[in-house]
């Protein structure tokens, strides 16, 4: 089976790895699973990096997370476009559990 090419966005080099001398969990690209655990990326462990990595800088993590967002909405729905994970778990996937995450009552107005 011929994998499309992944598109030059941003490139997923992040987390590191930790520590330094174990496999980083990087994704494997188009199929966004964790190169190190096998897991949908971003795994658990990934995600626990990234907050760490760039507990400084949520800013920062929200723009390279919603641009690989972005990536593997267009890898992922051209590797199987009829049932590929929706637009809403990819972002959830992605996105959703970062920095600037609120909940459904965050959002609601008081009564």
């Amino acid at each position: 089976m011929d994998l499309p090419v992944p598109r030059l966005g941003p490139y997923p080099d992040r987390p590191r790895p930790y520590p330094p001398d174990h496999p980083a969990h990087l994704p494997i690209r188009p199929l966004w699973l964790c190169r190190a655990c096998g897991g949908p990326w971003p795994c658990a462990q990934a995600r626990l990096l990234l907050k760490v990595e760039y507990a400084d800088h949520p800013v920062d993590l929200a723009v390279y997370l919603s641009g690989l967002y972005h990536e593997a909405t267009h890898d992922l729905f051209r590797l199987n476009p009829h049932d590929g994970p929706t637009p809403r778990e990819l972002f959830e996937r992605f996105v959703g559990w970062g920095p600037y995450r609120r909940g459904i009552t965050d959002t609601m107005p008081a009564t």
